[in-house]
């Protein structure tokens, strides 16, 4: 076994290499860029190497200065993570040349299956179910309209190099294959320097299923179960588990056996994953296979106890698999959801700035459950516009899948980030929704369920009425704060009184408190008990209204509290009765007509822009393209107008909601 590794990546990945590698014992050797000079994974190395700017292509993806510091700081062998150069096959190459033991496949592997028109053709002869398409090269858009026809829509365009949703894009029509033909091509272009694209058909109704594979440099192949990851956005993942909800014994174990089929023809060693799309009568069909760890595999760990980070290095350093098909078991039930810089409330555009405020829910390990935090930043680091913007993977572990679920909703609840913005809130929606529950998902299934966006949850009655028991008595804690008897300031010298406001909904109460006890009584003369030991300062209360506990986010405002819970974000106002009554009589204040401008709705760099002054555009016209964290975003128009002026240029970096342009009407 080696005794010195150096981590080729970043941010969570890295921090997780980091924590197997000095289990095992083995010297850590970080990388960084300028914009990573205070980043944790940096803080968590014995040792760190400054290897070049913030930009990827000055430093992630250098090859020549990675393996420069593999030589300075004299590491035995390097470990990719996911994403920059883990799928490269000249990164491997060069490393065997420099005598640099590389964790992960061999280079004809990575060759073979990181290129997805070869794989597939690969998969076809190692008898792996395929999806029909086109698998030669396609040379300009009208072409891929030609090719699109012939399969029949609705078709995936793909970039032949890709990953991580990028280069990927579906058309249901001649004029969306044409757009999205040249958008996969600049993403491929300038994500993985290979802009080669081919075309599939798009199966409807689909599950995205992939099977975790380890294997070493004695033949030995095996598969590790599955894992569901269907609840994409854009094509990236978001929510996923293991095992698969759909998946029979039957069908499990022949795409397993299918996935060894293949890694064996190209002579496959270390971890990788071969992804499938599942039609709704378990018919299966190959994808692509990912010749890396992947982001999601800790739902893989959790059910099977390995460590696959730790097979990675026994099978780069020689060293038979330490188990056999026999010992691969499945034993509960894990959920994975990914937390990332990016507003809900604004289709997911990414958010990038200061953690402001980072707590996770505490990691735990017990029988009955679960909680891990796999993470790469710090309350004070900074979400940057350079690379990807995950927050952190939180995943849960329970015997079943609805107590899993259950885990995560909680733990999503006492999880507090502050400073950009996030997906915690859609996440925690997604948890309670009963087609998610009862695991009838499909890639689909973000957008059937949200086709207007995401705009918060509509929370149960009962459970507004706890939110309003907790916000009156969080008002009482805090105005009898420092007086050993609060009846002394009676809630400002009247009865213990008070109206709670959420919405258009009104709750009367008159409170009693008892240490931690708050006795609440309605107009109704129903007592409502709430056990909270939320103090002033605290930003999380937990609390049992009535024998149920919540973990409610909770900031103070001027007369009373936003709450956030399950998805919710909700203004309480806690007021005097009196005070209460005259609250429908107050002038609303109506946020300005933005409606004729184009705001950059993420911070990002104007990439074109495809109207001129004076233009008339239609509704769902093409406007301006921005990209951001590597993806290419189309602005549209949303209605018919005339184009008065264009304020930005192509590569202007623009902050969010700065003008792109500004419309009169026609």
């Amino acid at each position: 076994m080696f005794t010195s590794i150096l981590i080729a990546n970043r941010g969570e990945i890295a921090c997780r290499v980091i924590k197997t590698a000095k289990r095992m014992g083995i010297r850590t050797i970080a990388v960084y860029s300028d914009a990573d000079a205070n980043a944790l994974h940096v803080k968590m190395a014995d040792e760190a190497v400054h290897i070049g700017g913030s930009a990827a292509r000055d430093s992630y993806l250098s090859i020549d200065k990675i393996v420069a510091a593999c030589k300075q700081t004299g590491a035995q062998a390097v470990h990719p993570g996911y994403g920059f150069l883990s799928e490269n096959a000249a990164f491997p190459a060069a490393l065997e040349a420099a005598g640099i033991i590389f964790v992960g496949p061999p280079v004809k592997a990575i060759e073979a299956m990181g290129d997805k028109i070869t794989s597939k053709k690969l998969a076809a002869a190692a008898g792996v179910s395929t999806v029909p398409g086109h698998m030669g090269l396609i040379a300009d858009a009208e072409e891929a309209v030609i090719i699109s026809r012939q399969i029949g829509y609705p078709v995936m365009i793909k970039a032949s190099a890709g990953g991580g949703g990028k280069g990927m894009r579906i058309a249901w029509t001649d004029a969306e294959a044409r757009e999205g033909f040249e958008r996969s091509k600049s993403e491929a272009a300038s994500s993985f320097g290979d802009d080669r694209i081919f075309i599939e058909k798009f199966v409807t109704e689909p599950r995205h299923i992939e099977i975790q594979l380890i294997g070493d440099q004695h033949g030995n192949v095996l598969w590790l179960n599955e894992r569901e990851c269907s609840i994409q956005r854009r094509n990236q993942k978001v929510i996923e588990e293991a095992p698969s909800p759909f998946l029979d014994a039957a069908t499990r174990k022949a795409m397993g056996e299918q996935s060894v089929a293949l890694a064996k023809a190209v002579g496959y060693t270390s971890a990788g994953t071969v992804e499938f799309i599942v039609d709704k009568d378990r018919n299966f069909y190959f994808l692509e296979m990912n010749t890396r760890l992947q982001v999601e595999h800790p739902v893989t760990e959790l059910i099977t106890g390995l460590d696959l980070v730790e097979l990675m290095f026994l099978a780069a350093a020689g060293e038979k698999l330490p188990i056999t098909q026999a010992d691969v078991g499945i034993n509960g039930w894990a959920i994975e959801s990914r937390l990332y810089a990016e507003d809900p409330y604004r289709n997911f555009l990414p958010s990038t700035g200061r953690l402001t405020h980072y707590s996770p829910p505490a990691e735990e390990r017990t029988p009955e459950r679960i909680v891990r935090n796999d993470t790469g930043v710090y309350e004070g680091g900074e979400i940057s516009t350079f690379y990807d913007p995950m927050i952190a993977k939180l995943c849960t572990w329970a015997p079943s899948r609805t107590e899993a679920i259950d885990a995560m909703a909680v733990a999503l609840d006492q999880f507090e980030v502050e400073g950009v913005g996030n997906n915690i809130p859609f996440l925690s929606a997604v948890m309670d929704q009963e087609r998610f529950r009862s695991g009838r998902l499909t890639t689909g299934y973000i957008a059937e369920e949200f086709p207007e966006g995401f705009s918060g949850t509509k929370l149960p009655d009962a459970v507004l009425t706890h939110l309003a028991a907790l916000a009156c008595c969080s008002a009482y804690a805090l105005e009898t704060r420092g007086f050993a008897d609060g009846s002394t300031l009676n809630m400002h010298n009247e009865t213990n009184a008070r109206a709670v406001l959420i919405g258009d909904r009104r709750w009367d109460f008159a409170v009693r408190a008892d240490g931690i006890e708050y006795w609440l009584t309605d107009t109704d003369g129903k007592k409502v008990l709430v056990e909270s030991g939320w103090r002033p300062g605290f930003s999380l209360a937990s609390a049992r209204v009535d024998g149920e506990l919540h973990h409610v986010r909770i900031d103070r405002l001027t007369s009373g509290w936003r709450m956030r819970y399950r998805g919710a974000d909700l203004i309480a106002r806690v007021l005097l009765p009196r005070a209460a009554d005259l609250m429908p009589l107050m002038p609303v204040k109506v946020p300005p007509d933005m409606s004729r401008f184009l705001l950059c709705p993420m911070p990002g760099q104007v990439v074109r822009i495809d109207v001129a002054e004076g233009d008339i555009v239609e509704d769902g016209q093409p406007l301006a393209i921005v990209e951001a964290m590597k993806m290419e975003n189309v602005l549209k128009a949303e209605k018919r107008a005339r184009v008065k002026t264009i304020r930005v240029k192509p590569g202007a970096v623009l902050a969010v909601d700065e003008v792109i342009l500004e419309f009169e009407g026609i």
